[in-house]
């Protein structure tokens, strides 16, 4: 078979019909013409001169602008637009026509089935926007499973620590016994809270469907002393001194945009973050200071800071230090989205005495 021939079942097998203008509005056909071309020609002999201006109107005042752009010879083409034909058993076409210059010939390009193309386009948009909102719905189910699952970790850290206290303390074999029940089925909890995150290690890119609420505005510091008060068992148990900063104004309101139990979560994540890495007998310190038209809260530990390596990741899903103390690598990464979302900013920076400090900033309510 020649090249020729192939290209002629080409473009049959596309359903396009090859034209070439000759003289007197008349044009020949180029190749094998597809079986609609032939339906709606069934009255005509095919190796004939073909003048389509009559056989379909429509053509008429596209092909005075095909000639003026044949006889500029320009690369590229002109089409035009879809139009429907029937033929004798009463189908329907939907046709489109180009003008182009192939080897100084002038060509008229005819091609069919646009429905069944305009109808796949269709199916493929709505498939795309079906699969889009599938993967939302997904994510969206992903990150409350671990705002739940983030927060039941949260809380059985902290009972797990209080029956540490406990047990320095002279209890009876009953109590003892009780207590070491407890703390094998917190064992237990743990074990099934790190299944649950292994499996769910996802977070939407932002966190859609957050109201925020001015009448319900936070306080920024009876969040802060929420969460000193539920880690103090934590921090003393392991030597490490958790204090708010001195010079904090206590008797002013410190409202901010957000939500409470969010921005507690906020707060934990950056504390705990701060513990994860600070050495015993060390202090971390969380401070609240006004900044404009914005509350700064920060958080300041005596660590090692921050491994140049993945300073420029720390924000990101899945993110880890060195040594990857943290759990999943997800806790900064949810305090990101959340104060962003909220219209604030968050970062770090090294501490002059060593240590790091993590910050956030939220707009304040007035």
């Amino acid at each position: 078979m020649s090249e020729e021939s192939i290209i002629d079942e080409l473009f049959a097998a596309l359903n396009v019909v090859v034209l070439e203008r000759l003289e007197y509005d008349s044009f020949k056909l180029i190749g094998t013409a597809p079986v609609w071309f032939v339906e709606l020609y069934a009255d005509t002999d095919l190796q004939q001169h073909l003048m389509p201006g009559l056989k379909f109107p429509v053509l008429d005042n596209f092909l005075v602008d095909a000639e003026a752009f044949w006889q500029k010879n320009k690369l590229g083409r002109i089409k035009s637009g879809l139009w429907t034909e029937t033929d004798l058993s009463g189908q329907e076409f939907y046709l489109e026509a180009s003008a182009v210059c192939l080897n100084q010939k002038k060509i008229l390009l005819i091609a069919s089935n646009y429905k069944e193309h305009q109808f796949l386009l269709q199916k493929a948009r709505e498939n795309s926007l079906n699969y889009y909102n599938l993967l939302k719905e997904i994510q969206k189910k992903e990150v409350l499973i671990h705002c739940i699952v983030h927060d039941l970790a949260g809380q059985l850290t902290g009972i797990k620590y209080c029956f540490e206290l406990l047990s320095l303390q002279n209890l009876n074999s009953k109590a003892q016994e009780y207590l070491n029940i407890g703390k094998k089925q917190c064992q237990k909890q743990e074990t099934l809270i790190r299944e649950i995150l292994d499996a769910f290690a996802a977070e939407v890119e932002s966190l859609e469907g957050l109201r925020i609420d001015l009448q319900q505005a936070p306080d920024a510091l009876a969040c802060v002393l929420e969460v000193v008060n539920a880690l103090s068992p934590v921090f003393f148990l392991n030597q490490i001194d958790l204090r708010l900063q001195i010079d904090v104004d206590k008797t002013r309101e410190w409202k901010v945009v957000g939500e409470k139990s969010r921005l507690e979560r906020t707060i934990t994540n950056l504390v705990e973050n701060a513990y994860r890495h600070s050495p015993p007998n060390s202090v971390v310190t969380i401070g609240i200071a006004e900044e404009g038209d914005f509350i700064a809260i920060t958080v300041d530990d005596m660590g090692s800071g921050i491994e140049p390596e993945v300073a420029t990741t720390l924000f990101q899903k899945f993110s880890q230090g060195k040594n990857s103390p943290g759990r999943i690598g997800l806790g900064l990464y949810f305090c990101r989205i959340t104060v962003e979302q909220w219209g604030g900013s968050i970062g770090y920076k090294t501490n002059s005495k060593g240590g790091a400090q993590f910050w956030f900033r939220l707009p304040k309510v007035l």
